[in-house]
C-alpha cells in the first residue's frame, strides 16, 4: 500500500467546500470562513444561537400587538410592564393568557409584548391572537389545540361607521312636538 502525503490546502472559490475544508484542518488559518449568527437590528438572530424569539402579529378592532417569545420563566411583559398592570380587568388578563393555558407553558415562556392602538379589551385581544401565532412557531406539535381553542382567529368586528343624517351609526332624530 501506499502511503498518502497530505496536499497544503488551498481555498479557491466555493465558499462551503472551503468552510468544510477549513473545518477539517484547522491549521489552514481559514477560520473567518465559518459564519457567525446573523443577528437583525431588533435583536432576532437567524435561529443558529439560543435565545432566539418567536414572533406572533395580532389584531382586533383598532389594536395591534407584536408579539415575542422565548423559552423562560413565565415572565409576561406589556409596553414594559407586568402583564397584571397593564391589563387591570381579570377578564384582559384571563384572555391574554388564554393560549399559555390551553398548551400549559405558562411558566415555561417569557412573552413581550408591544401593543399599540384601541382600547385595553381591543389590545388583549390582539396579544391573544399574536401569542396563538408565535406558540404554533414555538411548538408546531400544539397547532391544533390552539387553533381548536380560536386563539388564532381575527375577530371581524368593528365599530359601524356614522350614516349621514344619522347622531351615529344608526340612532336618528328625536322628534319634537314645538
Amino acid at each position: 500500500m501506499e502511503e498518502q502525503k497530505e496536499t497544503p490546502v488551498e481555498l479557491g472559490d466555493n465558499p462551503i467546500a472551503d468552510a468544510l475544508t477549513a473545518a477539517a484542518n484547522p491549521d489552514t488559518g481559514a477560520e473567518e470562513l465559518v459564519e457567525e449568527p446573523k443577528v437583525d437590528p431588533i435583536g432576532r438572530t437567524n435561529g443558529l444561537a439560543d435565545g432566539t424569539y418567536h414572533w406572533g402579529t395580532g389584531r382586533r378592532k383598532n389594536a395591534r400587538a407584536r408579539v415575542r417569545i422565548r423559552p423562560g420563566s413565565g415572565q409576561f411583559v406589556v409596553n414594559g410592564k407586568p402583564m397584571n398592570e397593564f391589563f387591570v380587568r381579570g377578564l384582559d388578563q384571563a384572555v391574554c393568557m388564554g393560549p399559555l393555558e390551553t398548551i400549559k407553558v405558562s411558566a415555561k415562556v417569557d412573552v413581550f409584548v408591544n401593543a399599540e392602538g384601541g382600547g385595553m379589551t381591543g389590545q388583549a385581544g390582539a396579544v391573544r391572537m399574536g401569542l396563538g401565532r408565535a406558540l404554533i412557531a414555538l411548538y408546531p406539535d400544539a397547532e391544533r389545540s390552539i387553533r381548536d381553542a380560536n386563539h388564532t382567529s381575527r375577530d371581524p368586528r368593528m365599530v359601524e361607521r356614522k350614516k349621514p343624517g344619522r347622531h351615529g351609526a344608526r340612532r336618528g332624530h328625536q322628534w319634537g312636538k314645538r
